[in-house]
């Protein structure tokens, strides 16, 4: 695989697992919790879904995130590119556990691992 590819593929995973980070924050933003779960007018819902900022942040990242994938989709085969979205899980487990103090217990690292160690076993495939 050359590196470009390789950067490319990277670039993806990681703006995607960004994204989960960007819209974990805005879902849990009181505003956006109480729009979701209220019985309020629908418009004063929308409203507080579409003008918080680490949700919109999200949604244009996770735009920037396919942006990237469409661009290994034309350079590399998917049976080759596809698994590494499974990284996706690592960062994401990463994210979760560094930034939002979510737990990491020994089943959640166990999975993680082997997801890391399928990813490299493609990647060495190709």
């Amino acid at each position: 695989m050359k590196t470009t590819d390789l950067v490319l593929i990277l670039g993806s995973v990681v703006l995607s697992a960004t994204a989960q980070f960007l819209l974990k924050l805005g879902a849990s933003a009181p505003a956006v919790r109480a729009a979701l779960g209220g019985d309020g007018a629908f418009e004063a819902r929308a409203i507080a879904l579409i003008t918080t900022p680490t949700l919109i942040g999200g949604l244009a990242v996770y735009a920037l995130s396919a942006g990237f994938w469409i661009a290994v989709l034309s350079r590399v085969d998917l049976s080759l590119a596809y698994p590494f979205v499974g990284l996706g899980f690592v960062f994401t487990f990463l994210i979760g556990t560094v930034f939002l103090g979510e737990t990491a217990n020994a089943a959640r690292l166990s999975g993680t691992l082997l997801i890391m160690a399928g990813a490299v076993l493609v990647a060495r495939s190709g």
